[in-house]
């Protein structure tokens, strides 16, 4: 059987620990066998970023840029035994989150469904999509301890010299204070983000913050999510049949556990960070959840919401056996094959992305799978496979479809 061409190389962004390896049974069982993939790789590995002082990151990035479609493996963000670990001459930023702001994107992660790994909440019928700001709040927070009793102050000083302030807290012993910010131009990516995926997948969209505590912080994604829908989405979203509206989060919280599913439920960057861990451990397990970081601007970087499983990495060097789930890694390609063939016109391209995916879930409910998903199934005598074994089953299913 020909192998099927490509015409536009995808960004392949490698990674670490037990997904690297994971990621080369993947390619060498399910991919090159039918595709004549055609790639610019990059090594996301964290000695090759520490050889490169991480420039290999923003290489990677900016050839997202480029040709529009990137499959990402999980990496690592080191902390202090990471350097010790791997001598890093300095502790590297997330390659994540490098990317998220060179490409300015939101990220929307969403449940794998398959029968017999039901999820706790028993009215869940349909993928909950959790679309994430990718910049500011916490996560880009600065922060003083307070030692004793004085006046903290927040100080805004125009580029003409003149001061805003606002007073924090008259602290009268000791305490703490973090200030967070924004930037209007993020917010306003992380909108048409929201509201392009929307229409893509015609699903209604829901945005929560608490606007009625955070007056002008939350306020302000507010109302900038409102004037642009208003401007420039309203009539596409009628026209598509779906909905968009706004809520505090914790009236979303509540409507979303009362739900069946189905819709975008769109958060601030720490809110989505919780949101879409619970989302994923309630639906079953973080290695059943897509997700695929999408600019405003139409460039999509696609990756698995886990990490790297150090842990079975650790196991496997030692030569001992073990059974990683690779669904997201799978399921993070095919998504990227998929987004280069609907781009490219190349629907035998989007063709096998839908087949491997139905043999992935297929192999499952046929009771193969890994450890992780056995230990929660209904499905009775689960066969457990190890790590390479799930994706040759993966395969035969496939070659049976």
């Amino acid at each position: 059987m020909d192998k099927i061409k490509m015409t536009t190389p995808l960004v392949e962004m490698d990674g670490d620990e037990m997904t690297r390896i994971l990621w080369k049974y993947i390619k060498d069982e399910l991919l090159l066998p039918y595709i004549d993939l055609k790639t610019e790789y990059y090594d996301l590995g964290l000695e090759y970023r520490n050889e490169t002082n991480d420039q290999v990151t923003v290489d990677s990035a900016n050839a997202t840029l480029k040709y529009g479609v990137a499959v990402k493996c999980a990496t690592i963000t080191p902390n202090a035994a990471r350097m010790e670990e791997y001598d890093l001459k300095e502790m590297w930023k997330s390659p994540n989150g490098t990317i998220r702001a060179i490409l300015d994107g939101t990220v929307f992660r969403a449940p794998i469904k398959v029968k017999g790994i039901e999820p706790c909440v028993k009215n869940w019928k349909k993928p909950i999509t959790i679309a994430r700001h990718a910049y500011g709040d916490v996560y880009k927070a600065s922060e003083i301890k307070i030692p004793g009793a004085g006046k903290a102050e927040l100080v805004y000083t125009a580029e003409d010299g003149t001061q805003t302030v606002e007073l924090i807290h008259n602290f009268k012993g000791a305490g703490v204070i973090q200030g967070q910010h924004n930037i209007s131009s993020s917010i306003e990516s992380f909108a048409r983000s929201c509201f392009n995926y929307a229409l893509d997948t015609k699903q209604d969209l829901w945005f929560a913050t608490k606007d009625t505590i955070s007056k002008k912080y939350d306020h302000t994604f507010k109302d900038i999510f409102q004037e642009i829908y208003d401007a420039d989405y309203d009539d596409k979203f009628k026209a598509a049949g779906i909905e968009y509206f706004y809520t505090l989060i914790d009236d979303a919280v509540a409507r979303v556990m009362k739900s069946e599913g189905g819709y975008i439920w769109a958060c601030k960057n720490y809110d989505g960070d919780v949101m879409s861990d619970m989302v994923s451990s309630a639906f079953g397990s973080l290695a059943m959840m897509t997700s695929v970081l999408v600019s405003p601007s139409g460039v999509y970087e696609y990756e698995a919401a886990h990490g790297t499983v150090q842990r079975h990495y650790y196991k496997h060097m030692k030569g001992e056996e073990t059974s990683t789930n690779s669904v997201a890694t799978i399921f993070a390609w095919t998504g990227a094959l998929r987004k280069r063939g609907q781009l490219d016109g190349l629907a035998e391209l989007e063709t096998f992305a839908d087949k491997l995916e139905k043999a992935c879930i297929d192999t499952i409910e046929a009771g193969k799978m890994t450890k992780d998903l056995a230990l929660i199934t209904e499905i009775e005598n689960p066969v457990v496979l190890n790590s390479l074994e799930f994706i040759q089953e993966v395969r035969k299913t496939f070659d049976a479809l």
